[in-house]
């Protein structure tokens, strides 16, 4: 994942359109198909990079890749050798102490935000697992690591642990390429860039190790961490040569057949974990059960399921002094990618002590204050025509209620006399209401639209800030 400013991303919701992808497979399985409803209901969830890198401050893993692009830039004195760069990186382990980790304490804090999910970094690009898995020593629970003697060591047991306590949906992100292992960046060859940096067709023995070791950590997962719910893959470039897209061989030097058999990957998952959604991410087929862009947001609605990715400071990872979006900003975004029928997954970079900035409290306390009034416009909702007029987003609920979210302008700190909306009107007789406020307001017609009053005393002091939820049916 890479590092984009809030400029950019604000641009991006701005300007940025989806094409109609035919490419998307529906669930074959009933089991996935109804966990997939389910996880549109939800709307709202947590994603955490976490790694040894954080003792660095940098971005994770990119910095081990040879690519020439801003995200895989060296800093610190081994930057100008790549060769030491790489063994001081990997040797991090080795000083790396999360004695502050404390899991319960995330977990309340995202349900009081409204996330209803985590997906958590089992392991990254760079090889470097979170987990106690048997396939490597590179991991946190190795006796080279002196977090290794704590009771909590076995770092995504405890984070699954808690969450599931608080009733979310468990995700285990998991890089499909491995850095770190010889059988993926095989030593008899230097490393031109992410991909394998041999033809597995030419050396199939080396491959079908790498094929091992990642069945077998995957295996891991599904068998020793409870309930899954999620099986996120990143590293799209890991895909059969007849996969690649004109998108994908951007990434790639040599367009080599890195196929690691999802199908067997997929059967053995779902046999451990039924019903289990699969995000094989960027690769169009069977294994990609939703769409995530990154650090988007589309102008409509898509027409699969898909969810954005998107970190809430500058940087998937931890950056220290690094700054966060305001509430404002992802309160708008959240409203605004559930009008057009996603979810928002919203990163936290965890700090090498194991602990989250205070900013990031500040603003899923700010987030959770607003859908305390708020979350029944979002939650279980779908989109609906026109999904956005002017400054205000729709969803509608299976029950028939329509939600118009007003988004404030940055300087507006209170509502309008008047909120209009002009495509449409409500059905003759309805009340409409205000969330947050117990008595109906009154609406009257305006051509093909219709107009809200909205009385002085709710203006001044509103239910929430920063954006108003109106109910209504149609």
């Amino acid at each position: 994942m890479k590092k984009l400013t809030i400029l950019t991303i604000l641009i991006i919701v701005g300007n940025l359109s989806f094409s109609q992808d035919n490419s998307y497979v529906s669930p074959a399985d009933p089991l996935v198909s109804v966990k997939l409803e389910h996880w549109k209901d939800w709307k709202f969830g947590l994603l955490m990079h976490w790694g040894t890198y954080s003792q660095w401050g940098i971005v994770e893993s990119w910095s081990l890749c040879g690519e020439d692009e801003g995200w895989c830039q060296r800093k610190g004195p081994f930057s100008s050798d790549y060769y030491q760069y790489k063994k001081a990186y990997e040797n991090l382990v080795t000083t790396f102490n999360p004695v502050m980790f404390d899991p319960d304490k995330w977990a309340m804090a995202a349900r009081f935000a409204g996330m209803k999910y985590v997906v958590f970094t089992t392991k990254h690009h760079d090889g470097f697992c979170m987990f106690n898995t048997h396939q490597t020593d590179y991991k946190i629970t190795s006796k080279s690591c002196p977090f290794n003697s704590n009771p909590r060591a076995n770092i995504t047991q405890e984070i699954f642990r808690s969450f599931r306590k608080q009733g979310f949906g468990i995700g285990a992100y998991f890089s499909k390429p491995d850095w770190h292992s010889n059988d993926y960046w095989w030593p008899y060859f230097p490393a031109a860039d992410r991909n394998v940096n041999y033809d597995p067709v030419k050396y199939p023995e080396v491959w079908q190790r790498f094929r091992d070791f990642t069945f077998n950590q995957i295996k891991e997962l599904m068998s020793d961490y409870g309930n899954i719910d999620i099986l996120w893959l990143d590293g799209g470039w890991v895909r059969p040569k007849n996969k690649q897209t004109e998108e994908s061989k951007k990434w790639v030097s040599k367009i080599y057949d890195q196929d690691i058999d999802m199908p067997s990957i997929a059967s053995m998952a779902r046999l451990l974990q039924p019903g289990l959604i699969i995000v094989d991410r960027s690769v169009p087929g069977e294994f990609e059960n939703y769409c995530t862009p990154e650090q988007q947001v589309p102008e409509k609605p898509l027409p699969y399921p898909w969810e954005t990715c998107m970190t809430m400071a500058t940087s998937w990872s931890y950056v220290p002094n690094d700054t966060y979006k305001p509430a404002f900003d992802l309160i708008q975004l959240l409203a605004k990618i559930v009008s057009r029928g996603g979810n928002l997954l919203l990163n936290i970079g965890v700090s090498p002590t194991g602990e989250w900035d205070d900013e990031a409290y500040n603003r899923l306390y700010e987030i959770g204050d607003w859908m305390n009034v708020n979350s029944d416009a979002l939650y279980g909702t779908e989109p609906v025509k026109p999904y956005q007029e002017n400054n205000i987003v729709f969803t509608r609920k299976k029950d028939g209620f329509i939600y118009a979210i007003f988004l404030a302008g940055k300087s507006e700190e209170t509502l309008p006399s008047r909120v209009v909306i002009s495509s449409f009107q409500p059905k003759q007789g309805t009340n409409v209401y205000m969330m947050g406020e117990e008595n109906p307001l009154v609406w009257k017609k305006l051509g093909k639209g219709f107009v809200i009053e909205i009385p002085g005393e709710l203006r001044v002091l509103p239910p929430c800030e920063y954006a108003w939820a109106f109910r209504f049916t149609r």
